[in-house]
């Protein structure tokens, strides 16, 4: 036999006769807890004196008061009664000193009652005392049983008690009757913008991508036989300029690029009535724009040829002092904000001494436009990309990303009321929109986006 069999044998016999070793020896050990030993006695009190308030205060003991005072009411009025009709009947013989008789005992019932009455709630005012100081030494108690509560227990009770509480309510709330909606502040026919769909018009002018700035749309007063007619404006020059206005009779003329009909403003770019900045809109035949050089709004009559003027407060923001921003960059010589609605043209603009938030006025018709009131808002201008009017609440959007834009803002210019989380965002075709206007007789806003004419559904409420 080798060695290194003998080896593992002997290791065999070791770990057997461990095991028996092991087997036969009793293994005992003493638990001590670390903590103080939990006070049954104390709590097994505190029920019972819990028990014996119960036992004390029962319905038919507290409703005793009651039925009491309720039966000594009942007599009294009996007894007026009584009395009443022996003071109509009393003949001076002996009906009178019968009913006297039954008045004296029904009195003497009476004081008895009041007696028990009495003597009832100064028990129960007794009993209401011992309670109450009871209770608060049960409280108390209690409250000192919690240290022995390690694994808070009690604490994720009355936890629990609360979340249930809670939830109680809130179903409560979700099974009442919703209160009727609160109706928009405006006076606008159409509710307040809730959606922005599309975009449903997508094309490049015929004038490709060479001009980024630009506007278009729809007159929304247009003049006879020109109902259907739809008007371009590139910035040609610079981005920043342009001298005539193009017009088609349908938007299949304008998406195939045939057909136009172009009216000069200005002999050249720049000079004197020149168009300057995207933010253009038409109105009653007549192109309302930015003036070059001056802050102020310009009126193109189209069909006389003729400009008629009116200046904004003095100071106000033009040449890129307060054009619309995001925080990628500046969209240039939007420092005016051209806008139509269902009452007529408005302009948005701002000044130093309003610190840059945005003013609004309704520019009046007339054989010389005017300004009507000024209107003041609490909307930065360089946080928006662009405004737009519709009912007459000023809207404000905002550049989100390269893919998306965002209604952020309005301002009621009836009620001055302002909203900041509007929250309605539409698809983008391009990265940047550089005017945008709503269109009230077809609902739509028309936007002119780095070159390309885009077109939207508003829906409102």
């Amino acid at each position: 036999m080798s060695s290194l069999v003998l080896a593992w044998r002997i290791v065999g016999v070791v770990i057997i006769l461990f095991m028996q070793s092991v087997t036969a020896t009793d293994c005992a050990c003493e638990l001590a807890g670390g903590g103080k030993p939990f006070p049954k006695d104390k709590l097994l009190s505190i029920e019972t004196s819990a028990i014996k308030c119960n036992e004390n205060i029962q319905l038919a003991k507290v409703s005793e008061e009651a039925s009491l005072r309720l039966g000594l009411h009942k007599r009294l009025l009996q007894l007026q009664d009584e009395v009443s009709v022996l003071e109509q009947e009393d003949d001076g013989g002996l009906y009178g000193a019968v009913s006297l008789r039954i008045i004296e005992m029904e009195l003497a019932e009476i004081l008895q009652l009041i007696n028990r009455l009495n003597t009832t709630h100064n028990m129960h005012r007794s009993l209401g005392a011992n309670v109450h100081g009871t209770m608060q030494q049960v409280q108390a108690e209690l409250k000192s049983l919690e240290e022995f509560d390690h694994m808070q227990i009690a604490q994720k009770l009355e936890e629990n008690k609360r979340l249930q509480r809670s939830l109680a309510q809130c179903q409560e709330e979700l099974q009442a009757t919703p209160p009727p909606p609160t109706p928009p502040p405006s006076n606008c026919p159409h509710g307040p913008l809730i959606r922005v769909d599309g975009p449903r018009t997508y094309t490049i002018t015929q004038y490709g991508t060479s001009y980024h700035y630009g506007s278009w749309g729809r007159d929304p007063k247009p003049a006879r036989g020109k109902e259907g007619w739809y008007w371009l404006i590139p910035l040609t020059s610079s981005n920043v300029y342009a001298n005539y206005v193009r017009q088609y009779n349908s938007l299949s003329a304008l998406v195939a690029g045939v057909g136009p009909v172009d009216v000069s403003i200005a002999s050249a770019n720049p000079t004197t009535n020149t168009i300057q900045g995207p933010n253009v809109v038409m109105y009653g035949d007549a192109l309302y724009y930015g003036c070059y050089n001056s802050p102020t709004v310009c009126r193109f009559n189209l069909t006389s040829r003729q400009v008629t003027t009116v200046a904004l407060p003095a100071n106000s923001g033009i040449n890129n002092k307060f054009p619309f921003c995001h925080l990628g960059a500046c969209y240039v010589y939007t420092d005016l904000d051209l806008m139509t609605d269902d009452s007529g043209v408005w302009v948005a603009y701002t000044s130093a001494e309003n610190f840059g938030d945005v003013m609004l006025n309704q520019v009046e018709s007339g054989d010389v436009p005017r300004l009507g009131r000024t209107l003041k808002t609490s909307l930065h201008k360089r946080t928006a990309t662009n405004t737009f009017m519709a009912c007459g609440v000023l809207y404000a959007t905002r550049y989100v990303d390269k893919e998306t834009e965002e209604v952020f803002y309005s301002f009621d210019s009836r009620t001055g009321v302002e909203r900041h989380n509007l929250n309605i965002r539409f698809k983008k075709m391009q990265t940047n929109i550089h005017s945008l206007n709503y269109d009230p007789s077809d609902h739509k806003l028309y936007a002119y986006s780095d070159a390309y004419a885009v077109s939207y559904d508003a829906i409102f409420e």
